[in-house]
Order: C-alpha cells, then sequence, then structure tokens
C-alpha cells in the first residue's frame, strides 16, 4: 500500500512579513483498515497544531493529501531548500 509512503513537509517563509511557518501532511494507517490523512501546522519553532482526517478507502485518503499539498503550493508553501524564500532562513 502506498498510504506508508507519504510524508509531506512545507514552509512559507517571508521575512517582510515576519512569517515562519510549516505544514506537514502524513498517510497513516488506522486499526480498522482505514487510513488517516494528518495534518500538522504552525510556526516554524513550535509543535503547531493536528488534524486528522481519517478515509475508509487508501485512494481516497491520497487523493485528500495530494489536493491539500497542492492547495498549500498554490499559496505559497514550498519544500524546504527548493525555493529562494526558504534558501534565505
Amino acid at each position: 500500500m502506498r498510504a506508508h509512503l507519504e510524508d509531506i513537509h512545507l514552509h512559507r517563509i517571508d521575512p517582510a512579513l515576519n512569517m515562519r511557518r510549516f505544514y506537514g501532511l502524513t498517510l497513516q494507517p488506522t486499526l480498522f483498515g482505514g487510513v488517516s490523512v494528518i495534518r500538522n501546522w504552525g510556526r516554524i519553532g513550535t509543535s503547531g497544531q493536528a488534524m486528522v482526517e481519517t478515509h475508509d478507502n487508501p485512494d481516497e485518503a491520497h487523493r485528500a493529501l495530494r489536493r491539500l499539498e497542492t492547495m498549500k503550493k498554490r499559496r505559497g508553501y514550498e519544500v524546504p531548500g527548493t525555493g529562494s524564500r526558504c534558501d534565505a532562513a
């Protein structure tokens, strides 16, 4: 199952706005055969907040993870070390 392989970490850093945020997405199997999408977000250096969204079908969970990743990248989040804003941190 590909659900075990998903672990996405994104950063959004903008020194002009004093913004240093992280967003994490992980797929985790449940005890009942489903898959949970675990979201973790907050200011870099803090533990942040978390939310769990459980799906019965692994493919549904994978689609939800990709949808969230795409949405965050549209809002300016990047994989650490790949963008000019993240390199400045």
